[in-house]
């Protein structure tokens, strides 16, 4: 006979939307089975009762299986098969209608038994294994959720045992009662054809032995297709035992190798992280925003599929695109006191969406896989070994040292809090860079082991030289309803020249020229590779906001000024070749207690597609505050010719210009000198 459609008990641990459509399905055609072998059975039963009756009951069992053809099986495979078999033994029935003496012993043994211990053995123990199935997996979900609630922050290890014991008990429990069910659910598709033949092939055996002068009606053709159907009966009871012995066996191993997958967070060192997938699949936890501070989480199955990401729930029959993360970004984040929490935002910055997954393996597979996405590696033929490849790459362009976190620690301050650190080494390539980087020796850019720093230290809580001092205002509030507070006003808000953008610093580092864009790129390459290298994800966002006179990196949440730098500082600025999110500029400093030691930070930052215009914006500032400051020295050399002509300025302000605006300024200086001299 043709094969059976089963279901899939290697998939009972992974529990996913469509398995449970599938046996959703097999469910459905138990409960058609069930209907109509209630209804042959009552059928067979009046033929067991009473001698008058055994006409109309044969007669009704000969209807029955007339319009078995028409029973609609989600699970029909053989119907053919199996409507023309019962199609000739309805009309050999309709034949024996018209005799009028009934074996009561020999239909009970041959015709009743098989059908009675089908119904109330087989159909029940589907029944019962449905109902405990529900309750594992109802408790299985009530563990997950306990569990998905515990606090990282006041964590309790007799809570969190256990939390941990109720979901491997449950969890254990709903997979041992899923295989089980599933193996009989299969099952059953044999035992309803054993159930269906069985008891018509007794019944038939019973008239032959009967009737003595059967030649009549039970001729040489008709035993001979009684001959196949009990051959086709031990055909498929063989089959059944040795599927039922395959599935056994089956679930035996799945329980030994599936026992520690029941612990929610299993060891890393015996499931290491995967960080070369462009595809994965799994639950996890959705963040709903249900008012101003109150949100939900809803447990959902998540994959990806090319660029999107789709989400489905349980019982659906597919999923639903979820978000594109095609140029997204992703990184860690903490999230109302969860763990493994972490953000996705469009390229665009219009849509975020944060999901906690399920333990720290699933938690860095996801951040790898989405960022892998993000970088459109799936596209490529073979894009798990490009994953590779861009990994190793990453993990090749930096060597850390053991000793770099106490010479870092030398170079900081007494009492400045500990920002996230990292070092690099000066070697290596990303992406495609000028011709001339070759010739270039990497050492005169940036010098190796050069400390970066991950965290943006704000000077509201700490005083940055070069910096917080130059601004002169520190961490100052913006206030949010426009007043002015003591009635001064800040330099920006003179300015002519107002630009938001959202970025997100990626880190910064001490570089050894600010001439040459080449060392902007060569920052961003040892940046990049030194997070990839350390699974740094988690970024600060930020509020950057260009104005004639500086640059404001400003909280979002707070309004306050994170940092400021002065816009002469600000000597060179570039976006990246290729991806044109990341930028960066370098601000020349004063390095140490002498105000003559100058040295140069170059930072660098990760915006939503703007990368350009940021630079455009900085660039702008840069020349309108070129023209005011040579307006302003015009006033000022007019007036002191008139009043003070012998009196030099008091104070003085230094701007770093760039070549041609070099020019401009000497030209200046020349015509000043002639006309003193005049």
């Amino acid at each position: 006979m043709p094969g059976i459609d089963k279901l899939p008990i290697e998939e009972t641990l992974e529990d996913s939307p469509q398995t449970r459509s599938l046996l959703g399905v097999f469910e459905e055609d138990a409960t058609a089975i069930s209907n109509y072998m209630n209804q042959l059975y009552q059928a067979m039963h009046r033929i067991y009762d009473a001698q008058n009756e055994l006409s109309a009951a044969t007669h009704l069992t000969s209807k029955l299986l007339k319009e078995y053809e028409k029973q609609r099986f989600p699970l029909g495979g053989d119907d053919e098969v199996m409507s023309s078999t019962l199609q000739q033994f309805s009309k050999v029935i309709d034949e024996l209608s018209s005799c009028h003496a009934v074996l009561s012993t020999q239909l009970a043994d041959a015709m009743m038994f098989p059908i009675t211990q089908f119904k109330e053995r087989d159909l029940k123990e589907i029944l019962t294994l449905k109902e405990v199935f529900q309750i594992a997996s109802n408790d299985h979900d009530a563990a997950i959720n306990r569990y998905s609630r515990l606090s990282k922050k006041r964590e309790n290890d007799k809570v969190k045992y256990e939390v941990t014991e109720d979901v491997y008990t449950s969890r254990k429990k709903q997979h041992q009662t899923m295989m089980h069910y599933f193996c009989a659910l299969n099952t059953l598709q044999y035992k309803k054809k054993i159930a269906l033949l069985e008891p018509l092939l007794g019944y038939m055996q019973a008239q032959i032995s009967f009737f003595k002068m059967g030649s009549e009606n039970l001729n040489d053709q008709l035993e001979e297709f009684l001959t196949n159907i009990g051959t086709s009966v031990q055909n498929v009871r063989r089959e059944m035992d040795s599927d039922v012995e395959t599935m056994q066996q089956t679930i035996e191993d799945l329980e030994v190798a599936s026992d520690p997958l029941y612990v929610p967070d299993p060891d890393p060192t015996k499931f290491p992280v995967n960080r070369n997938l462009t595809r994965k699949a799994g639950y996890l936890n959705a963040r709903n925003k249900t008012g101003l501070v109150s949100s939900t989480w809803d447990r959902q199955f998540y994959f990806t599929q090319g660029g999107n990401l789709m989400s489905q729930a349980r019982g659906d029959v597919a999923g639903g695109l979820a978000m594109d993360i095609d140029n997204c970004s992703v990184m860690a984040v903490d999230c109302e006191d969860r763990r493994y929490c972490f953000q996705i935002t469009s390229f665009d910055g219009k849509k975020s969406s944060i999901l906690q997954a399920e333990s720290k393996k699933d938690h860095e597979e996801w951040i790898c896989t989405i960022n892998n996405i993000s970088k459109q590696i799936y596209l490529s033929e073979n894009p798990e070994e490009i994953a590779a490849r861009v990994n190793q790459s990453a993990l090749e362009a930096v060597t850390p040292s053991p000793s770099f976190q106490q010479r870092h620690e030398s170079l900081r301050p007494a009492g400045q809090s500990r920002p996230l650190t990292a070092r690099t080494s000066s070697s290596g390539s990303i992406g495609s860079e000028p011709t001339n980087l070759a010739a270039l020796s990497l050492d005169s850019l940036v010098a190796p082991d050069t400390p970066i720093q991950f965290d943006i230290i704000s000077p509201v809580c700490e005083d940055q030289p070069g910096q917080a001092k130059a601004s002169g205002q520190g961490g100052r509030r913006t206030n949010p309803f426009g007043e002015s507070g003591g009635g001064t006003k800040s330099e920006t808000e003179d300015s002519i020249l107002h630009q938001l953008f959202i970025v997100r610093f990626l880190g910064s580092m001490e570089v050894k020229s600010d001439d040459n864009p080449d060392v902007v790129y060569e920052t961003m390459r040892q940046i990049l590779a030194a997070r990839a290298i350390h699974n740094i994800f988690r970024m600060t966002e930020s509020h950057l906001l260009v104005s004639c006179d500086c640059l404001k990196l400003i909280d979002p949440q707070t309004q306050v000024t994170r940092l400021m730098f002065p816009l002469p500082s600000v000597v060179l600025y570039a976006t990246h070749q290729e991806n044109k999110r990341l930028f960066g500029f370098v601000l020349r400093t004063s390095g140490g207690r002498s105000e003559s030691n100058l040295s140069s930070v170059c930072y660098i930052f990760e915006s939503n597609n703007e990368g350009e215009k940021i630079c455009d914006s900085v660039g702008l500032a840069k020349q309108i505050a070129l023209h005011a400051e040579l307006d302003l020295e015009e006033q000022s050399r007019l007036i002191a010719a008139s009043s003070r002509p012998n009196q030099a300025s008091s104070e003085g302000q230094f701007v770093v210009l760039s070549s041609s605006q070099s020019e401009e300024s000497d030209l200046g200086e020349e015509g000043k000198k002639r006309e003193s001299e005049a």
